[in-house]
């Protein structure tokens, strides 16, 4: 059996690239063919492409009080779903050039939760929507004290609204099994977390 990943992005050809939309993103169309597996050429085909920067998401934890904050906020993307658009999500923001995940995360724990990480520890990275989008996610847990956390937080020019909220580690989790958490990197971070938090509790306590 031939093992995965025989091809790399030297085996894609791009006839053609336009922008067909610039606005708050950007979407492109490929005229794109690349080998199949059975070893003949794929015909020339089209694909919009969503051009997205990398974003840094964090989960911040109190090890010592088994606690997460976690925000809630209106998201567009949920709207017509039978759900609340208000979604229980991590601290998150969009990289800036220059910037390091670890900055952003900092940054975005201060403007969105009024938190400061002790330590951060990678997660994991991972492709959001890899069939149309760029779109790239640094995943991390952050060490935090819940003892004075929660409240009202947001950037007002950027139409940000958020709540953040004090949540006990075990409800947390329990809410992506009945789906009141049904967000990627809510449910990868706080799955992880369910799988780390003896040696979080040891280790950050």
């Amino acid at each position: 059996m031939t093992k995965p990943f025989q091809f790399n992005a030297s085996d894609v050809t791009v006839e053609k690239r336009e922008t067909v939309f610039q606005g708050f993103f950007r979407m492109d169309k490929l005229w794109l063919t690349h080998p199949r597996f059975d070893g003949r050429d794929m015909p020339v085909f089209t694909r919009e492409l969503f051009i997205r920067g990398d974003a840094t998401c964090v989960l911040p934890y109190d090890p010592q009080r088994d606690e997460v904050v976690l925000l809630e906020q209106f998201r567009l993307g949920a709207m017509g779903r039978n759900q609340s658009p208000w979604l229980l999500e991590l601290v998150a923001g969009m990289n800036e050039d220059g910037e390091t995940p670890e900055e952003v995360a900092q940054r975005e724990g201060q403007e969105e939760a009024g938190l400061t990480f002790s330590v951060l520890e990678k997660i994991c990275d991972y492709l959001v929507s890899p069939g149309g989008s760029t779109e790239l996610i640094h995943l991390y847990c952050g060490r935090i004290s819940t003892e004075s956390a929660g409240g009202l937080f947001g950037v007002e020019h950027e139409h940000e609204d958020i709540r953040a909220h004090v949540v006990p580690a075990d409800e947390a989790i329990a809410m992506i099994a009945d789906g009141r958490i049904n967000n990627a990197a809510a449910i990868i971070a706080l799955q992880w977390l369910q799988l780390n938090r003896p040696r979080l509790r040891e280790g950050w306590g």
